[in-house]
């Protein structure tokens, strides 16, 4: 079979197409025939500092939609063949892939092969973001950061089906305003944003703050939070050292912050990963909310996709089609 790998790390250059084994499962694994994979900016941290990565050579990628090509031991609740979409551990770069059952899921109805690749891990991150996690309630206001990716996308759409009094976006250039503005956020402020933010909420600030981004990023974000608001970080896009808040920051306004990974939730409760996947899933099947593929490439281009996503021109999803 065909896989993605690079063997070192480094621009987009370093993805190869590879001649690999078919990978079976394990006990409580699932193979799946892969149709379409889903670029997140997980896999370019991968590739270019080694984010999550065990061991040279590696294959990227972390969600596939396709069909089940066999199960390992133990797996009960799904059929060879079955149109399955799912969150790997690495390797979706490749035309098979292999993932744990638990984090397996079938279609939902009414969703094509190629929407449910955008699923596995935007729709949980973005659901948690504003319910498990952010508990945005009706009338509260939300600042996101990274409006017109794919998570923002979708964080737009749910805020404003959660009842959100106003939801605020932060992108880096004017047409993902644009974009932004169209999928569910009431103003977008492109690059700086703090100042905006104070003057847009009448020096208030926001109920809920959403940042993937980290470093001065994230601490503009707690900045521009209301008395007792909560930040959500999600992310280190920035790359910059951990951060960390304590008392000097948390005390004077009662603000609280948080935090989550999808990749993350998946190794330490993926049952609770699963019950949040199926809520998040049931958006899109109920039409409350949508992700557009703003740009599909095949295999052979993941590199193309890489430069793209890089170039942080790109927005909503990215998708490479295997044999979609």
């Amino acid at each position: 079979m065909r896989a993605i790998e690079f063997q070192e790390y480094g621009g987009p250059e370093v993805l190869k197409v590879v001649e690999a084994g078919v990978p079976e499962p394990g006990p409580g694994q699932v193979s799946v025939d892969v149709a379409y994979t889903g670029v997140n900016f997980a896999d370019l941290k991968a590739r270019a500092e080694g984010y999550r990565v065990a061991a040279l050579p590696f294959r990227p990628g972390l969600e596939v939609s396709g069909r089940v090509r066999a199960l390992g031991a133990g797996v009960e609740g799904l059929t060879v063949g079955q149109e399955v979409t799912a969150l790997t551990d690495g390797g979706a770069y490749a035309d098979v892939a292999v993932a744990d059952a638990v984090t397996v899921f079938p279609l939902p109805a009414g969703v094509d092969l190629r929407t449910a690749a955008t699923l596995p891990t935007v729709l949980p991150t973005a659901y948690a973001l504003v319910h498990a996690v952010g508990r945005l309630q009706p009338g509260e206001s939300v600042l996101v950061q990274g409006a017109a990716g794919g998570i923002g996308t979708v964080v737009g759409q749910l805020a404003k089906a959660a009842g959100a009094g106003a939801v605020y976006g932060v992108v880096s250039s004017a047409p993902k305003a644009e974009y932004a503005r169209s999928h569910g956020y009431d103003e977008v402020f492109v690059g700086d944003f703090e100042k905006a933010v104070r003057a847009a909420t009448g020096d208030r600030g926001v109920d809920l703050a959403l940042d993937p981004v980290g470093g001065d990023t994230l601490r503009a974000s707690l900045a521009s939070l209301a008395v007792f608001g909560r930040l959500v970080s999600f992310g280190n896009a920035s790359s910059a050292e951990p951060w960390s808040v304590g008392q000097p920051e948390l005390y004077p306004t009662g603000v609280s912050v948080g935090g989550f990974s999808v990749l993350s939730l998946a190794r330490t409760a993926p049952t609770a990963l699963r019950a949040l996947a199926e809520r998040a899933f049931a958006t899109v099947a109920d039409g409350t909310v949508s992700l557009p593929v703003t740009a599909e490439f095949t295999l052979p281009e993941a590199a193309e996709a890489h430069r793209l996503m890089g170039a942080r021109t790109s927005t909503g999803k990215l998708l490479l089609r295997v044999t979609g």
